[in-house]
């Protein structure tokens, strides 16, 4: 417990710059001074009741966040992190991503999908000290990974008791503190509301990362539940969740200068990385995923451009993918830009010198950097293999073999011993995923991608493959080892019932006995691959273990190395609750361009063309003419707002958080950041960092004036023109 009260003492007495830092909750009080100097009205204090406003309203949606905005379950999120439940529901003939959706009662909103879910935060309570006094004393690296997964298991098994709740053990500050999570899960999630796709995903990924910007990026979604309130899976007779807290839109907006904060659940950021860390991602793993991503997005494209029904199967796909290879593109750039690598460098070569006038202290955590840090190198040595195995084994129809031939091993195991993952409580997520196969899946498609990673494992030395899979493969090193693969690969596809949803159900629900004697091709290749699976599975675990027993070390020396130049130290991002705070405003990126803080429909209007991602909608540009703005227009810009800058600090998984004022009222929502601030993941820069909102103003506008949606609208308690 020491090392968390000087971590506690730390963030109360040390300065901060409002615009950096992902706050955990419960630092917030520490920092209230803050935020009241920046601009905030509410009691700091409020921001730390989970279950109070705001913060009550705010929840997660895995991987993206969103909010309640109404007393009836109305939800508000991000076009694009609805993107995969309007693709679900989309075929050539109904293509919600193109033409949008509107539903005209609460019987016509569709599922969001059997995999959807909202989980709104009751709880988060200290584990640390039962975390830590689980590890036996002097444990092996394998041992220490295995107590610290059986004592979160133990955790969560005690948590999740009541079976309304998830619940999930999170990491801080690289071991030096857990949180338990209590999540209330809402397994009915609708579609009420989504705009076209030329407004929710105006620009595409030519505009993605960039300003100015135009993008109504929103789409609501509405929480549903049992008759008896508590959580359900899809059903007719199920009515809209009724939220304790939800939020307030304001119609007024914000201006240039004003407060603005975001509560959501920003997914990783790497700011206290090894110098060698950042080294390996500018010159190995982000090259490398480009390249991947590239590659997948051709051939999907490719497919998609003669199928409709493929083109929509692989939408969803396609746009994350093309995301991240912005993203890392970016953080390449800004790395080279800021010379990350140099800062990263001398940063740790400061902490060096430090410990070393430390004294005994200082030559133990010494020690201890040295260890973790040959730790990190050793990881190295298998990536290519790692990178390969890793696409080749978990995604489309063999990683649905992979995992249903491992759910048959597991079904066997007392669930305190199940893997994450496969426990009783993942079954329904698991299940999920098999329905959903069909609309994200074509066998043309994915045979061409498997082939695509069986050729690059087949370049692999030999020494780095496994013997069983090139036996399998017919891989013997020869020529005709090689063309043989193809035709080895098409009847894998050709003697699989997998493509087959029955087949699939069957299959998760069998013992390893039942699949052992099946003759399908695919699960046949899962038998093969099990055991070397399992062996990687197994050195992860055992690094998992190292890493556990070195890193929180090297962090304690980085925290206390900070506080001895005055600076303080928040925990990376990691998908759990965070708040970050600042203003509105634009920046300056380089020499004689400004970034002006807000775009208006102007900008919409000279953007047009015939290109698909800058073809504005036909309403919006009759509106636009006939300078139907109503309410919504801001008399300083003469127009209406569509998105706007601010200096706050997010990343991934903040999407879709709601922006909120200094009295906690909706403005907006994130979406994206400015491209000179991508590489703040890595090493934040506080003049360059800008985040991307769409107005709430805008949103209004769209749904009074150009796609009217009059009964969201009054859900809103804004009153419609029309």
């Amino acid at each position: 417990m020491r090392t968390i009260l000087m971590l506690a003492g730390l963030v109360a007495a040390t300065p901060v710059l409002a615009v950096e830092g992902m706050w955990t909750p419960e630092q917030l009080p520490e920092i209230a001074s803050e935020l009241t100097r920046t601009g905030l009205k509410l009691d700091p204090a409020a921001l730390s009741d989970l279950r109070g406003h705001p913060m009550g309203a705010v929840v997660s949606l895995g991987g993206c966040t969103a909010s309640f905005v109404s007393p009836n379950g109305l939800v508000v999120t991000n076009h694009h992190c609805a993107y995969g439940a309007l693709q679900l529901n989309s075929t050539p003939e109904h293509n919600m991503l193109r033409d949008g959706f509107i539903a005209k009662s609460l019987a016509d909103e569709p599922s969001a999908g059997p995999g959807a879910r909202l989980w709104v935060t009751e709880d988060i309570s200290d584990v640390t000290a039962k975390v830590l006094s689980a590890i036996p004393k002097r444990a092996n690296d394998r041992a220490r990974n295995d107590a610290l997964e059986a004592v979160q298991k133990k955790l969560i098994a005690e948590c999740e008791t009541d079976s309304r709740y998830r619940c999930q053990v999170f990491s801080h500050f690289g071991g030096v503190q857990y949180r338990l999570f209590k999540q209330f899960e809402i397994r009915d999630v609708r579609i009420a509301y989504a705009p076209p796709e030329n407004i929710g995903k105006f620009g595409g990924d030519v505009d993605n990362w960039q300003w100015p910007r135009h993008t109504g990026d929103f789409t609501f979604y509405r929480a549903y539940v049992g008759p008896d309130g508590k959580p359900a899976t899809y059903s007719t007779d199920n009515v809209p969740y009724q939220p304790k807290q939800w939020l307030k839109v304001a119609a007024q907006g914000v201006s240039e200068g004003d407060f603005v904060m975001v509560a959501g659940y920003p997914g990783r950021t790497q700011r206290y990385q090894l110098a060698s860390q950042i080294d390996d991602a500018i010159q190995w793993s982000y090259p490398t995923q480009i390249k991947a991503f590239d590659d997948m997005i051709a051939i999907a494209e490719a497919a998609g451009k003669t199928n409709p029904d493929v083109a929509i199967k692989y939408a969803s796909m396609i746009a994350g993918l093309n995301n991240g290879r912005k993203n890392m593109a970016g953080m390449l750039e800004g790395f080279e830009r800021a010379d990350a690598s140099g800062i990263k460098h001398r940063e740790e070569a400061g902490l060096v010198n430090w410990l070393e006038g430390q004294g005994r202290s200082g030559k133990a955590a010494l020690e201890n950097y040295r260890a973790y840090a040959a730790l990190v190198e050793s990881q190295r040595q298998t990536r290519e293999r790692d990178n390969v195995l890793g696409w080749l084994t978990r995604s489309g129809l063999l990683g649905t073999a992979n995992r249903l031939y491992r759910m048959s091993q597991e079904r066997s195991k007392p669930d305190a011993k199940r893997e994450f993952g496969y426990q009783e409580r993942d079954w329904p997520r698991q299940e999920a995923g098999l329905k959903q196969l069909d609309r994200r899946m074509d066998p043309g498609v994915d045979r061409q991608m498997l082939g695509y990673w069986f050729d690059k494992y087949a370049a692999l030395p030999v020494e780095q493959r496994i013997p069983a899979l090139d036996a399998w493969a017919g891989l013997d090193g020869s020529e005709q080892g090689k063309a043989g693969l193809a035709a080895r690969l098409d009847a894998l596809y050709a003697n699989t019932t997998l493509i087959q949803l029955d087949a699939r159900l069957a299959a998760f629900n069998a013992d390893q006995a039942s699949l052992k004697a099946s003759k399908d091709s695919f699960i046949q290749l899962a038998i093969v691959l099990d055991p070397a699976l399992k062996e990687m599975e197994q050195r992860f675990k055992t690094l998992g273990g190292a890493s556990a027993r070195l890193q929180p070390g090297y962090m304690q020396a980085l925290i206390d190395y900070r506080a001895s130049q005055g600076k303080a130290t928040y925990p990376d991002a990691n998908s759990s609750l965070r708040i970050t705070f600042g203003n509105v405003m634009g920046v300056s990126p380089r020499d004689g361009l400004e970034y002006l803080p807000f775009t208006t429909t102007r900008g919409l209007v000279e953007k047009n063309s015939d290109e698909p991602l800058f073809d504005v909608t036909q309403p919006q540009l009759d509106a636009i003419a006939q300078r139907r703005f109503g309410r919504w227009e801001v008399p300083a810009l003469k127009d209406v707002p569509v998105n706007y800058l601010a200096d706050l600090d997010v990343t991934g998984g903040n999407s879709g958080s709601p922006t909120l004022n200094a009295k906690g009222e909706l403005v907006g929502l994130i979406f994206d950041g400015i491209w000179e601030s991508v590489a703040s993941n890595w090493v934040f820069n506080p003049e360059l960092t800008r985040t991307i909102h769409v107005d709430s103003r805008y949103m209004l506008w769209l749904m009074d004036e150009v796609y009217p949606a009059p009964a969201i609208l009054k859900e809103l308690g804004v009153e419609p023109h029309h």
